[in-house]
């Protein structure tokens, strides 16, 4: 009986799953570079947003919740005032 040489049906199967896998990894990662790309050129490109109107200040809301408080009575008007003078640095 003679034996084949050569890698046989199971070993060209196996060369071409890497060879496949191979391609699709460098293409996949092809792709990536270039979306990449276009992404920094377009926002490059794009123009600046137009500045929103100022945002109200943090300790604004900070202190309609004092308010708020004090007006439900939990809050005395002195312990009110103090925290008001402590978030305004006065």
């Amino acid at each position: 009986m003679m034996r084949r040489r050569g890698p046989g049906l199971v070993g060209a199967a196996a060369r071409t799953a890497v060879v496949a896998g191979t391609a699709t990894a460098v293409s996949g990662r092809v792709a990536r570079r270039q979306q990449d790309k276009y992404a920094a050129q377009e926002e490059a490109a794009a123009p600046a947003p137009a500045a929103a109107a100022p945002a109200e200040p943090e300790y604004m809301a900070e202190l309609q919740q004092l308010a708020q408080l004090r007006d439900q009575g939990i809050l005395s008007p002195e312990e009110f005032e103090a925290k008001k003078k402590q978030i305004l640095g006065v």
